[in-house]
């Protein structure tokens, strides 16, 4: 897709970014963070790619030393309207450079729901664990919530599906996958008694034992892989979890 970059998601979406997402309930992921920030190693916690803060408000509210970083202007100001989201520090930039202003160290990063295969090429990935490799203490944890990938969802690499169905309105997302460079380039469109309106979004998959691979690189150690944030026994299947390591 032309002239998409870090930001463009988050500028174009952040509107309507809750609202579309609502069925993803970040109630588990906020536990389960809560219990490995808990059992961590003392220090500040990093969420990549903050967003509206539906994951880091909640945190800080239970009082952790919770931090972000996004590309999106207009996601970040979504969050400061929200109770307790203009108390929370954040960096604007792009996720793969982790924290670009500062050298300060993390107990914790972490990224949820299909947010690190926003990176849009390998190179970014293998850099964004690199970073946070290099920012994280020794015992912290780099914690990711990622979607196994389902390509055989699509037919001649393209599908189209409905999400959201009314009287006055119907929401689809139309995808093209290249099993190539291991990308999805799609919309969101919202036909209504309105108009149409196109909500771009494109995302670079990647397989588990790539994403363990790239932690190798960056001296990371896998210490846990999960189906989901209760620790239940991963199938490769919908969104599952993975914890990595810095060795003491």
């Amino acid at each position: 897709m032309e002239n998409y970059g870090p930001e463009t998601y988050g500028e174009l979406n952040a509107d309507v970014y809750d609202e579309w997402h609502a069925a993803l309930d970040p109630t588990e992921a906020v536990r389960g963070l809560a219990e490995l920030i808990r059992e961590g190693p003392a220090g500040p916690v990093l969420e990549l790619a903050v967003g509206t803060g539906r994951v880091t408000i909640p945190l800080a509210e239970q009082g952790f030393d919770v931090r972000g970083i996004d590309a999106s202007e207009a996601m970040v100001a979504r969050m400061r309207a929200k109770p307790g989201g203009d108390r929370i520090p954040v960096t604007i930039g792009d996720m793969a450079d982790v924290e670009p202003d500062t050298d300060e160290r993390f107990a914790m990063v972490f990224v949820v729901f299909s947010t690190f295969f926003f990176l849009m090429t390998q190179e970014d990935q293998v850099r964004c664990f690199g970073g946070v490799a290099e920012r994280l203490v020794p015992g912290g944890r780099f914690v990711l919530e990622c979607p196994m990938p389902d390509v055989a969802r699509y037919q001649r690499n393209q599908t189209v599906e409905v999400h959201e169905m009314g009287l006055g309105q119907v929401r689809l997302v139309a995808v093209r996958h290249d099993p190539v460079e291991q990308r999805f380039d799609g919309h969101h469109v919202l036909i209504s008694n309105n108009g149409i309106r196109l909500a771009p979004a494109s995302m670079r998959y990647a397989w588990p034992t790539e994403l363990d691979l790239m932690a190798r690189l960056a001296g990371l150690e896998r210490r846990h892989r999960w189906g989901g944030w209760r620790g239940e026994p991963f199938r490769a299947e919908g969104n599952y979890v993975t914890v990595y390591e810095k060795p003491v």
